[in-house]
């Protein structure tokens, strides 16, 4: 095995110590200080550079059988995490290698090699790789193109627009020929990103009235692509406005994440069979065996700058919880990083 000398003893790690009922506490986690770990054969040593905190991450917190199992009481959660390998005990990852894992909310894993994928700080930043060109970039890519069948002149609506999938999701589309982007954010600030950097050719604050009217007037002509982060009114004001075989791709529903109980349904699903229109929902994870074209594709806007991003970034293992609970709350600008 190879290793980096002088390596630390102490390894900081966040742990779930009780499941969340409503929005998360800080009593419900604890930061905890455990040994640096010794790979195994077949495994590498990755100290975290960067870590990704995400929406779907809450889902995990609850015992309910979801699609991804749940974080484990009083053990290391999980998330994609960028790093420098310090300890090599696997062929083909190198100590001074840099690789994407999903070991992540601590400052040291073990990783298995056929888990940990090379990434190239020569290419493009190194934190891109949990967002633009990463999970959150694969997922706004396969949500517009494979799941809504976006083509060219359609319409498209995004709702949590500012945030790291909604920004390339709306930015794809243009990229692509949308004849319209609409989306939506939480704030007059994230509106006038929308508009002055991204492109959209409307967007609108949803806390300013209701969503209905808003869309209504952000697209008089009516949406035939609706991608959704957010759900609840989101999603019934884009059945309401959904053209003749219009398509909506359930990506998230943040809105309801953190609700006690169950959230009542759009009211409006009749309105599908007059508009032939097809509501689906997707995981990123059934779909990882597009992500090399996706690179291909979309890296080269992001190089030119024709895709652009923004990061927000918070330092500090010590804040990693602080910054998934901004991302609930929605304190960020596009993609949420925490650097260690």
């Amino acid at each position: 095995m190879t290793e980096s000398p002088a390596l630390p003893a102490v390894n900081r790690e966040w742990h779930l110590v009780t499941r969340p009922v409503g929005w998360p506490k800080p009593e419900d986690f604890a930061l905890v200080e455990a040994e640096v770990p010794t790979p195994g054969e077949g495994q590498v040593l990755v100290r975290n550079l960067f870590v990704s905190v995400d929406p779907y991450m809450r889902g995990r917190m609850s015992a309910a059988k979801s699609y991804a199992a749940p974080y484990e009481l009083g053990k290391p959660m999980l998330g994609g995490a960028v790093g420098e390998v310090v300890a090599s005990n696997a062929e083909g990852i190198a100590v001074g290698d840099h690789v994407l894992h999903y070991f992540g909310w601590r400052e040291y894993a073990a990783v298995d090699a056929k888990n940990a994928v090379k990434v190239d700080p020569q290419a493009a930043p190194l934190s891109t790789y949990l967002g633009v060109l990463g999970m959150t970039g694969l997922t706004a890519y396969v949500g517009l193109l494979h799941t809504a069948s976006f083509k060219q002149g359609d319409a498209v609506f995004v709702s949590g627009a500012a945030g790291a999938v909604g920004s390339q999701v709306g930015q794809i589309a243009k990229l692509k020929g949308a004849s319209r982007v609409i989306g939506s954010a939480g704030s007059d600030e994230k509106v006038r990103l929308l508009l002055d950097e991204y492109g959209f050719d409307a967007a609108f604050n949803y806390k300013d009235g209701p969503v209905r009217e808003q869309l209504r007037a952000a697209a008089p002509d009516g949406v035939d692509v609706y991608f959704d982060n957010v759900g609840g009114d989101h999603l019934e004001a884009a059945i309401g406005s959904l053209n003749l075989n219009g398509r909506i791709a359930i990506c998230g529903a943040i809105s309801v994440y953190n609700n006690t109980a169950p959230a009542p349904g759009p009211k409006n699903l009749p309105r599908l069979i007059q508009t032939r229109g097809r509501i689906e929902g997707f995981l990123v994870g059934d779909h990882y065996d597009l992500q090399p074209k996706f690179v291909e594709e979309v890296g080269p806007w992001v190089r030119s700058g024709e895709l652009k991003y923004r990061e927000t970034v918070v330092q500090g293992i010590e804040n990693n919880l602080d910054a998934f609970l901004g991302v609930l709350r929605g304190d960020n600008t596009g993609k949420m990083i925490v650097k260690l």
